[in-house]
């Protein structure tokens, strides 16, 4: 999947500056074959073993980065840098202490001190989509521009919310500004203007059988 896409961008002209991944794509194969490619990537590395393997590396109160190498068999290995970092929680989400997160790295330009929210970059990507499938219009049709078209009117829909969010519902506050998203979700959004259409195009609500 990684090379078709890359292949396809390729075709595009599109350079890939960095790619961010999430933790299915943490193995052997897919780590080398990125490497390989010389393209700069950033993945959460999962927490394997229980005296050894990663899990061995959470611990201190400072965020580091050590070589690491994953071993599958005698043939199969693959070396790359490990970054552990330390966040502390400071009651957030009724977590306290030291949470450590750990992240593969591949010429990725930047320091343990931001690392943390540069990959947090990606869930912003994430979290588009999933609004998106709230107001995506749902078909059979085969038709992948029509298709292609009902996914555009769906991100249209989800700009068009987020416009409304920061200029009608939210009020400027010192070094930030207070977004009331309860009080106006996606949902009752696309509810208003289903009213709306409803009330310009009127709703059937009878069929009527043409007498003989």
């Amino acid at each position: 999947m990684i090379t078709y896409l890359l292949a396809e961008l390729d075709s595009l002209k599109i350079n890939v500056k960095k790619l961010y991944l999430d933790r299915g794509f943490f193995n052997t194969p897919v780590i080398r074959w990125l490497q390989a490619l010389d393209i700069p990537f950033l993945m959460p590395a999962i927490k394997t073993g229980k005296k050894g393997g990663i899990k061995q590396f959470l611990k201190g109160k400072k965020s580091y980065k050590i070589p690491y190498t994953i071993t599958r068999d005698k043939d199969d290995s693959v070396t790359f840098d490990l970054w552990i970092i330390c966040k502390y929680s400071k009651g957030k989400r009724n977590q306290r202490g030291i949470q450590y997160f750990v992240y593969v790295a591949h010429k990725v330009r930047t320091n343990l001190n931001y690392i943390y929210q540069d990959y947090r970059k990606r869930f912003g990507i994430e979290t588009s989509y999933r609004l998106k499938n709230i107001c995506r219009i749902r078909t059979n049709n085969k038709n992948p521009v029509l298709r292609l078209l009902f996914v555009g009117i769906s991100f249209l829909l989800v700009n068009i919310w987020v416009n409304l969010l920061w200029l009608r519902i939210s009020r400027k506050r010192k070094g930030s500004r207070l977004i009331y998203r309860i009080l106006f979700a996606l949902k009752q959004m696309l509810a208003f203007l289903s009213q709306a259409i409803e009330r310009k195009y009127q709703v059937v609500e009878s069929i009527y059988i043409p007498s003989g």
